[in-house]
């Protein structure tokens, strides 16, 4: 009998390298083995031929529960199982229970855990009246990093915090080895911008980027990182839509400080002239999606190093909220947890990037920062979470795929040459191309010692 449990061959995707004619091997859930030639025998082998093999991905930035009966992990574990993402990190703004305290943090898992069906980490918060009083009991209840915002989406669900409590709560974090995630906006000077828009009259697709324009974006951020460097505490940009937002965090990364930025697939797929125009409220994000010749240069930072991760920032909203004429009084967010990885590979083989980068930016990198050490890597040890893409031309169809709580999505109609067919979580198989695996498969992991 062999000594694996599982083995697959194909195109191994690594961090730092392809192998294009390479196997994994699996035992009791973990990686024991990487190399090149044919998949070694195992109770179950597939010989995948030009499939690209990858680690499961680490979506970074998921909204399960934005919408009261809605979504929940349910629908959102299933729409990454489908995508090849093993691992959600959940936001913390959910509606009627923010995440901002121990017992927040264990009835979420509670809640969680019996549907998930891939596994997750939690964002924590806090209660902008109660400071920073209780990070230091969500971190014993097992958030793996923490979320702020400079922009006042909602009073009580996601709160603005002000300079001076976001740097009391940088100083308290600064002693957990955690991370302070920052929704980057600056408040007044968007809602100077907003208040303008709405003067002009202007009410259609081109309101939002008007009510956003960089400099509110690229403000918040360097407040984010002058912040990280007085206090010492790791400071991440949660979403970055401007080529010169990712100058900026390079250039606190070159001086010593511990700065990290994070892009959306949809930065990378979608634009204003095209996309926002074609799809009004649907390609409504915070901050807004930008002009094709941003995507491009955020494309070409990716190549060069200076992107941290890439994410989805997924949150389905019901068709109602995303679809007002005015473009302003539309829910911000759109869903993309299914199609994350292909359409990642999909832009990088188009512009020559190494496929490298996938495994880098979507599982390596998302697992370091937030201390996921079983997490994120085909390498000996780490937990066999494993996302197998197969050649196999698809238009996305967010209806008809069956694995989204809405039948809508910005990427309907994109043609994806590569699409996930296989997905593993622990060695198990929790998608086989058609089906997803049943709910409580997934677990709640936390931080620790990387590995």
């Amino acid at each position: 009998m062999s000594d694996f449990d599982l083995s697959l061959g194909g195109t191994i995707v690594l961090p730092d390298r392809v192998i294009e004619n390479g196997h994994v091997a699996v035992r009791d859930g973990k990686v024991v083995h990487v190399g090149e030639g044919a998949a070694p025998a195992a109770r179950e082998r597939h010989d995948l031929g030009r499939a690209l093999v990858l680690p499961g991905a680490i979506d970074a930035q998921v909204h399960s529960l934005s919408q009261k009966d809605q979504e929940d992990f349910v629908w959102s574990t299933r729409s990454a199982a489908a995508g090849g993402v093993t691992t959600i990190v959940d936001m913390p703004y959910d509606e009627g229970n923010l995440v901002a305290s121990a017992e927040a943090v264990r009835r979420k898992v509670a809640h969680a855990e019996p549907q998930a069906r891939v596994d997750f980490a939690l964002y924590g918060t806090i209660v902008p009246e109660e400071g920073a009083t209780r990070i230091a009991e969500q971190v014993e209840a097992g958030v793996a990093a923490f979320k702020f915002s400079t922009f006042g989406t909602d009073p009580v669900r996601f709160p603005r915090i002000p300079p001076a409590l976001l740097e009391e709560c940088f100083a308290a974090i600064a002693q957990t080895g955690l991370t302070a995630g920052v929704h980057n906006e600056d408040d007044e000077a968007v809602r100077a911008a907003m208040a303008k828009v709405r003067a002009s009259g202007i009410s259609d697709y081109r309101a939002h980027a008007l009510s956003r324009p960089p400099l509110t974006e690229l403000l918040a951020s360097l407040q984010i990182y002058e912040t990280g460097a007085a206090t010492g505490c790791p400071a991440h940009v949660v979403h970055c839509s401007l080529s010169r937002g990712y100058d900026i965090a390079r250039s606190y990364r070159d001086q010593g400080f511990n700065a990290t930025i994070e892009c959306c697939i949809h930065y990378l797929t979608l634009d204003e002239e095209h996309d926002v125009a074609r799809l009004g409220g649907k390609a409504k994000i915070n901050p807004p999606v930008r002009s094709r010749a941003e995507v491009e240069k955020l494309w070409d930072h990716v190549r060069r190093g200076n992107v941290t991760m890439v994410s989805t920032d997924h949150v389905s909203w019901s068709e109602n909220r995303k679809t007002d004429p005015d473009m302003l009084a539309n829910a911000s967010g759109v869903p993309g947890l299914e199609v994350m990885l292909p359409l990642f590979v999909k832009g990088a083989l188009a512009r020559d990037i190494p496929l490298s980068w996938a495994a880098r930016l979507m599982a390596e990198n998302p697992a370091r920062h937030f201390r996921l050490g079983r997490k994120g890597a085909l390498s000996i040890g780490k937990d066999a979470d494993i996302a197998v893409l197969f050649a196999r031309p698809q238009r996305y169809d967010a209806a008809a795929s069956g694995h989204n709580v809405v039948g809508w999505s910005p990427y309907n109609g994109i043609e994806l040459p590569w699409t996930v067919g296989l997905t593993y979580l622990r060695g198990q198989q929790v998608f086989d191309g058609t089906h997803v695996a049943g709910p409580g498969t997934g677990r709640f992991v936390r931080p620790g010692e990387l590995a």
